[in-house]
Formats: structure tokens, sequence, C-alpha cells
């Protein structure tokens, strides 16, 4: 794509917005689909301004699910606006691809994002600055403010190296299928990621016991589910929450409450 009509600064300008509205209208049904589409709207405005319909679909487009580590998904920013102006210039880029690749590019970013930001370079700035404030030294007060600095710096790096990289490459990616194939490898890769996550934090067991005949024997339901598959209940309880969103509405708040209810309710009776 020769022409362009964002510039460095209107990509600068979108990192700056997904800095600081990052984590703040976050909410059970979007996470961070508010920010993200607050974070574009300024480049979208200047892509779709003699387009009002181009810019809702745009803007409707981007107000669903989304969640990732903010600084490494400065590079999704990136990305999708280059993607988006394609779009517009060319109308050859589909809209379910923009939609697929943001979300398929999600939670590997976040699970790289996480462990080299968070669990990484965070961890290390802030054992240095407990280690000057233990020997008293001013330095230790001001280290802390070194990790945002890097934030927002590496952040604006990749968001325009994203916006470079969808430019030039984008072409190729779409003519060579490597698109689809990056989708379905992120997509398979944030499955793995988040059956293991369900397997690690969703907990359900049962204490419930039967007596057989006059010998008093007991049974532990528990084990008998553990006999035929261990961790039977936590399987169930995600099967149940998969085929609710499925094939009811994705009210994500009335599921937390409902869960909530039946697990006291369960408890208050003895079933869980």
């Amino acid at each position: 794509m020769s022409e362009r009509v964002l510039t460095k600064k209107d990509i600068t300008k979108s990192r700056f917005r997904w800095f600081i509205t990052l984590e703040l209208p976050n909410s059970f049904e979007r996470l961070q689909a508010v920010s993200f589409t607050y974070t574009i709207s300024a480049a979208l405005q200047k892509l779709y301004k003699d387009d009002k319909e181009g810019l809702k679909d745009a803007l409707k487009r981007h107000l669903e699910f989304f969640n990732t580590e903010g600084t490494i998904g400065s590079l999704i920013v990136g990305v999708v606006l280059a993607l988006e102006e394609k779009k517009k210039l060319e109308g050859d880029v589909d809209p379910e691809v923009i939609t697929n690749l943001k979300l398929g590019l999600m939670g590997p970013i976040a699970g790289i994002g996480d462990s080299l930001i968070q669990g990484t370079i965070k961890s290390i700035i802030l054992s240095l600055a407990a280690s000057f404030g233990l020997q008293g030294n001013i330095i230790g007060g001001l280290l802390p403010f070194l990790f945002p600095l890097t934030v927002y710096f590496v952040g604006r790096y990749l968001a325009i190296l994203g916006y470079n990289l969808g430019t030039e490459a984008v072409n190729k990616l779409i003519g060579s299928g490597l698109m689809t194939n990056i989708i379905n490898v992120a997509s398979i890769l944030g499955i793995f990621m988040m059956g293991a996550l369900s397997g690690s934090y969703v907990k359900l067991s049962t204490p419930l016991e039967f007596t057989i005949g006059s010998s008093g024997k007991s049974i532990a339901v528990q084990e008998v589910l553990d006999s035929l598959l261990p961790g039977l209940l936590p399987l169930l309880c995600i099967f149940g929450i998969v085929w609710y969103f499925k094939n009811k509405k994705q009210n994500y708040l009335l599921l937390v409450i409902s869960i909530m209810i039946i697990g006291m309710l369960g408890s208050l009776v003895g079933i869980f």
C-alpha cells in the first residue's frame, strides 16, 4: 500500500490513549474493548471522515470483547490501524480478518507480555528499588517511576512497529494465506491457555456420602467420580458455562451472580 493517511503522530497518539485508559472502563462483558475502541477512535475518524457508515461499522467492530497485556499488546493497536487503513483505501480487507486477527493475537501476546513485562521487568525494577530503599538511598523512591516510563516507550515503539509491519506486509500475508495460519495457530494456543487456566483455577467437589445396606459401608460420591474421571465436576461446570454462552445471552454479571448463588446454596445443603 503506497498511499498512507495515518502518520506517526496518529499512531503515537493512539498509543498514548491506550496507555492512559487501558484498565479504566473494564467490564465483565467486554473487558478492554471500550479502551481499545477509544484508543483508535481518533485514527478511525481520520480514515472514515467521509464515510459515516464505515466509521460506525468500524467502531462497532472494535467494541467486541478484547483483553490482552497492554505493553506488548500495543503491537496489536498498530497492526489493526494498518489493516483499517488498507480496508478504507483499497477495500480488499474483510472486516472479519481484522476482528479475527485481533482476537487471535490477544491471548498469546498477553502470555508474552505478562511474563516479560509484569513478571520480569517489573520485578527487576522493584527489586532494585527495594534494595536501595533498605539502604536509605533516595534512588529507591525514584526507581519505581522507571517502570511506567519503560512501559510507555516500549509500547510506543511496538505500536509504530505494528503499523509499519502491517502496511508493508499485509498484502503478502493475505495473498499467501499466512494470515489465516497465524490466526489458526494463535487461536489454538489461546484455547490451550484457557484450558490450562480452567484446569488450574476451577475447583469443585462434593462431600456427599451414601450408606449401602445393613453393612453400614459408606461410599463417597467424590471418590466414585474421581475413579471415573478426575476433575469431572469442574469439567461439567466449564461445559455448563460454555453451553450458556453458546445458547443464551452473554450476560457475564448474571452468570457470576448465578454461580455464587448456586455455590452458596449447594454448600448450605451439603452438596458442595
